[in-house]
């Protein structure tokens, strides 16, 4: 899976869909209906667009089968339904689900998140992501490079099973964690500035947090830290020194990204993306705040170490 992420919010998708309301209101459909779970969000902003009733399918994957799953009943034969899933994938869910519909006598046009060079089917509403990995909000733990190697057949992004215990979003969670103020704490910015060789041997003689943040340590990642490279030597000897020596450690470059708070963030955010993780936990606010714009669907956690608390932080640009 080497291509691109391509993260999607709520706020983009509801935008694009709210555009298409004179086209979807012309068609004169008689139902939005989401194929769950994936196509559910959208047929439900599809509805209120449109001001048309929602229903859902259920599609086994794996079997082929699918069914009516809504206290609505099946709309009359002729009618015309719009029929929503996230993606056109490689696999045969919209197929199966169009046969369905077309067995009890409807109409169907189709309305997919995103399609790309592998979709079987070109929706008639869509937003073109050749080259990318879609990456939806109610999806955003598929970042995770365990949870798109698990997908069974490597077929269409939702299919996770929520009946099945096994087969729940959290178990993909992995993380990459900032260093400074998370395994050891941060010197103060005025020790740098007063004698800077002074603060690295004040920083080297730090000893790790007694209390880190509340997670499975098998499950970080990589460390991605402000430092720059060239501070590596240093960084890897307290890493080993302390027992996290076998974590991956990700530096700033200086030549592509500079040491500016904006430079900063745009280096983690990179980095978590680039490591497929789902969680970032950062110490600094402001960080936790530029990451979180930087990577939308990344679950940013500012972590105080004083107060041995976490906030999941959410940023959007203004102005």
């Amino acid at each position: 899976m080497n291509r691109p992420v391509l993260p999607l919010t709520y706020e983009q998708l509801d935008h694009w869909i709210e555009s298409l309301q004179p086209e979807l209101a012309a068609e004169k459909f008689t139902a939005a209906i989401g194929i769950l779970r994936g196509g559910a969000p959208l047929a439900l902003m599809a509805s209120h667009v449109g001001g048309i009733p929602v229903a859902f399918l259920r599609c086994d994957r794996r079997s082929r089968h699918v069914t009516w799953d809504s206290t609505l009943p099946v709309p009359p034969h002729g009618s015309k339904v719009l029929l929503c899933e996230d993606i056109a994938g490689r696999g045969f869910t919209l197929i199966d689900c169009i046969a369905f519909l077309e067995q009890h006598g409807l109409v169907v046009k189709t309305l997919t998140g995103t399609f790309d060079e592998e979709s079987r089917i070109r929706p008639d509403y869509g937003l073109d992501a050749t080259g990318y990995f879609s990456l939806f909000p109610w999806e955003r733990l598929v970042s995770s490079e365990r949870h798109r190697d698990d997908w069974p057949g490597a077929d269409d992004q939702a299919d996770i099973d929520p009946a099945d215990p096994a087969s729940d979003n959290q178990q993909h969670a992995t993380y990459a964690i900032d260093l400074d103020g998370i395994l050891l704490p941060d010197v103060p910015p005025a020790h740098y500035e007063a004698d800077l060789a002074a603060a690295l041997n004040e920083r080297d003689a730090l000893s790790p947090y007694e209390a880190l943040p509340g997670i499975d340590l098998t499950r970080i990642r990589a460390i991605v830290t402000g430092r720059p490279l060239f501070d590596r030597e240093r960084t890897v000897a307290w890493l080993e020194r302390h027992g996290f020596g076998h974590l991956e450690l990700v530096m700033r470059t200086p030549d592509a990204h500079d040491g500016t708070p904006a430079g900063t963030a745009a280096h983690k955010a990179a980095a978590a993306l680039r490591h497929g993780v789902t969680h970032f936990i950062e110490s600094d606010p402001a960080q936790a705040l530029l990451i979180a714009r930087e990577a939308p669907l990344l679950r940013v956690v500012w972590w105080d170490a004083t107060t041995r608390t976490g906030t999941l932080a959410s940023a959007s640009s203004w102005g």
